[in-house]
């Protein structure tokens, strides 16, 4: 039996214009992309290649200039912004390289945060906070403030957090792109745990070909395109 897909583009293309406004820059140029259910996938490309953009389309951020993406077989961009962030909270969870943790508030707090804004009971989200914290090995960091945390356990504290609304999918943004192999490892590893225990699809963006060869698939965007 055929797994689901759970995320996929048809034809997407992003243009921006240049500094000087005299010029189009063609970034995506007819992207597609099908992602199944429980699925790695990596996609490496040189700087500037579009893999942030690509990444930010897939995840409702940012609108394509033409083309589209669904979750689940729903197109997401013919829905008005607001419609948009509901499925985006409820879909997608999101690892970036720079963490993006509220700095004012503990680890606990920023982990549970996502449950709150979807209008789950406090006693609800610090439950399920909680247990994500302990599955990613901080459960003695929960009331740390991010300035207090290493750079591994800020991003472990991100991945939490993306889990927190039970995401069929999460987009990885260079997640080990500011961590020591010790650390790197030990993301990698929590990735794939995600993966075979809880059927969560990943696409990690990276430039590190050696950690994209332990994906179940893998992409270059070269010229506008996925190869």
């Amino acid at each position: 039996m055929s797994k689901d897909i759970v995320l996929s583009c048809k034809n997407l293309r992003k243009n921006f214009k240049s500094e000087s406004g005299n010029k189009e820059l063609k970034i995506l140029r007819g992207v597609n992309l099908d992602i199944q259910q429980a699925e790695i996938v990596a996609i490496v490309g040189s700087s500037g290649s579009g893999k942030s953009t690509l990444l930010h389309i897939l995840g409702g951020l940012d609108r394509p200039t033409a083309g589209d993406v669904f979750w689940h077989g729903e197109s997401i961009y013919q829905h008005k912004p607001d419609k948009l962030a509901e499925l985006r909270n409820r879909n997608v969870g999101f690892v970036f390289q720079f963490h993006h943790l509220l700095p004012e508030f503990t680890a606990l707090e920023n982990v549970m945060m996502p449950a709150l804004i979807k209008g789950e009971p406090a006693e609800n989200a610090e439950e399920r906070a909680t247990g994500l914290l302990d599955q990613f090995g901080m459960a003695d960091r929960l009331q740390h403030r991010p300035s207090q945390l290493s750079g591994g356990e800020q991003q472990r504290v991100s991945m939490a957090r993306a889990l927190t609304n039970n995401p069929s999918i999460i987009l990885a943004d260079e997640p080990t792109g500011n961590l020591d192999e010790k650390n790197t490892d030990t993301i990698l590893n929590l990735l794939f745990k995600l993966r075979d225990i809880e059927g969560v699809s990943i696409v990690l963006i990276t430039h590190e070909k050696d950690i994209a060869g332990h994906c179940d698939t893998l992409y270059t965007l070269h010229n506008g395109t996925l190869d």
